[in-house]
């Protein structure tokens, strides 16, 4: 006798394709389980799938205004720690002219010997590097901004400006903290303070002897070099502040844009392993009663 199946074509059917889809399902619980986010390509997102791509695009732009902002900071750094070098030079070169203000022959012998190798100390100063770069340069930051050849012979004024020494250019360094917020930070090696500070140093080093005109000169040019250069340092304190804040801003929205897109593509682990817990039962269950759909014939139907 031929056995037949007793009218169950359509629902085994139903029961084999919802069996599959649930096998779908699990597969792609099993790579969030695995993964722990929603899906491992944009077009798992559905209609989310811009706000995904969108916040990946604010985090990125965010870390490189942060990287941007830290690699600035780090050379104002620099560049402050420089200039406080030059305020100790000159206030040493003040206590050496006050000294010499006696007409000691002496003392005017010392502060002529000090301020020749405080030349040299101010032109490594301000040939300072930072990653390879001269951050007193302006924009020639591959230049040694300051040679002191030509610049250190004869003595020069005490009221004639000289920037002979200087090789870099007037650019002024700034970064862009954010898309609409730029923070200019650079000084450069011509910059009025420093070139009174060459100056005096210039002029009391190769002179021959000071008269005590020459060091009343020197020493109200060195006052007003300190005055001016604790300045400069202010500003430069001025912008790594503004630089600073930035970078936290920036931070702050980088930490709230991943907050938000993880929130979009991550999913609770342990939630989706309970799901599959669930699913794989659902699929025993299933595949149980197909087989039992299927192992029906009339002759058994019959009995």
């Amino acid at each position: 006798m031929v056995e037949m199946r007793v009218a169950t074509f359509a629902q085994s059917n139903r029961m084999i394709a919802d069996a599959m889809r649930v096998e779908t399902v699990m597969a792609n619980k099993q790579i969030q389980e695995s993964s722990g986010v929603v899906s491992t390509d944009f077009g798992g997102y559905g209609a989310d799938a811009q706000h995904v791509v969108n916040l990946q695009v604010s985090v990125t732009r965010a870390q490189s205004y942060v990287d941007a902002a830290t690699l600035a900071d780090s050379k104002v750094q620099v560049m402050y720690s420089a200039v406080g070098s030059v305020t100790d030079i000159l206030t040493q070169l003040r206590s050496q002219l006050s000294a010499a203000s006696t007409g000691s022959s002496t003392e005017v012998s010392s502060v002529i010997s000090s301020a020749q190798q405080m030349l040299e100390q101010m032109g490594s100063l301000m040939n300072t590097q930072y990653d390879g770069q001269y951050v007193f340069a302006g924009g020639k930051t591959d230049t040694a901004p300051v040679d002191l050849t030509k610049f250190s012979s004869g003595t020069g004024s005490t009221t004639a400006t000289d920037t002979s020494y200087y090789n870099g250019d007037s650019e002024i360094a700034s970064v862009r903290v954010a898309a609409d917020e730029t923070v200019s930070y650079g000084v450069t090696a011509d910059n009025s303070a420093f070139e009174e500070v060459m100056r005096v140093l210039k002029f009391v080093a190769n002179s021959t002897t000071l008269s005590s005109s020459d060091i009343t000169s020197a020493l109200d040019l060195a006052s007003t070099a300190l005055d001016d250069t604790a300045a400069v340092q202010a500003k430069l304190s001025s912008s790594a502040s503004a630089i600073e804040t930035a970078s936290a801003r920036q931070t702050d929205y980088k930490s709230y844009a991943e907050t938000l897109s993880n929130d979009l593509t991550s999913v609770d682990v342990a939630a989706v392993t309970a799901q599959l817990s669930t699913y794989q039962t659902q699929l025993t269950a299933s595949y149980s009663a197909l087989g039992k759909i299927l192992s029906l014939n009339l002759a058994n139907y019959l009995k």
